[in-house]
């Protein structure tokens, strides 16, 4: 099977194909032919920023090839999207079971990997951020597939304004179109309109600072993303905010009866319409460097997407 990896760190160009053989899946994993691999900016910046190489992992959709030794609920032939937490750039991958989830009839691999995983971090950061009526948000990396996906949860709970800060421009239509009430840009945090009740931040680095500046008294800064920073005790001092860190796989793994619940709800809301999964493209699998461009040059708009 083709297979995608790096033995390097470094950028886009550092990943290269590879032909291997299909793995057994083990004891509780099931083996899923690769239909569609959702790319996420955290295994974006593991291969260029990363200390050593890893198994480059994510969201992956398809249908179940075999199953390891006491899994229940699949069955051969079950379309199922889940996380993937070993090699996923491949054209079969290995999925705990706990992971995965059944792709509903009418959804697409390409729609699946677009909505959990994104549409999961995005609906665990607004319950982190304890959003409620009437309040206002600031999402940053809006344009991104969980951005996209947390404009429309924000709105969902209860959000009077939400705002979407990207990085040019030229994404303001396709954010307005999904909901946001106002865009603006990195490069000006004056001009960000705040202050905010909640900030989801997804971007992290030199735009942590700002973001904590744009709260709001008592405000709560979620943030998600894989881009570290720092943030100055006396800011949160002098507003009495708070800055929360919230990773969707610690969820999965310490409360899988909430990790459930937002996942059927996520389907819900798929099914009536009120959450719309934003694609960007589609990418061969065999050039998941030119997917890695997209996003590292900030270009995409939603979800990209790698195609075995």
């Amino acid at each position: 099977m083709l297979r995608i990896r790096h033995e390097v760190n470094g950028g886009p160009e550092v990943l290269f194909a590879e032909d291997v053989a299909v793995p057994d899946p083990g004891p509780g994993e099931l083996l899923v032919a690769v239909e569609a691999v959702g790319v996420t900016l955290p295994v974006v910046r593991k291969v260029r920023e990363g200390s050593e190489p890893v198994a480059l992992g994510g969201e992956v959709a398809g249908t179940v090839a075999a199953l390891g030794e006491g899994v229940r609920g699949f069955a051969l032939g079950d379309r199922v999207t889940g996380l993937c937490f070993g090699h996923g750039y491949a054209e079969y991958a290995l999925l705990a079971a706990p992971f995965a989830s059944a792709v509903p009839a009418g959804a697409s691999s390409v729609e699946a990997v677009a909505l959990v995983r994104s549409g999961l971090v995005a609906r665990g950061a607004c319950e982190a951020g304890r959003i409620r009526a009437g309040d206002s948000v600031l999402v940053t990396a809006a344009a991104s597939g969980v951005g996209s996906l947390a404009l429309q949860t924000a709105r969902a709970h209860g959000a009077a304004r939400v705002v979407a800060a990207v990085s040019g421009p030229d994404k303001a239509g396709f954010l307005r179109g999904l909901g946001a009430d106002e865009v603006v840009l990195y490069a000006d945090p004056a001009a960000w309109g705040g202050p905010y009740d909640v900030v989801l931040d997804g971007v992290g680095g030199e735009l942590l600072g700002p973001a904590v500046r744009a709260l709001a008294t008592g405000g709560r800064l979620v943030a998600y993303g894989s881009g570290g920073g720092s943030v100055e005790a006396y800011e949160l001092l002098a507003r009495g905010a708070s800055v929360i860190g919230f990773q969707i796989r610690a969820v999965a793994q310490g409360r899988p009866e909430v990790y459930e619940g937002w996942r059927r709800a996520l389907w819900e809301a798929y099914a009536d319409g009120s959450l719309r999964p934003a694609v960007h493209g589609e990418v061969p699998l065999a050039e998941a460097a030119r997917a890695h461009a997209l996003i590292e040059g900030r270009r995409n708009l939603g979800k990209v997407v790698l195609i075995p």
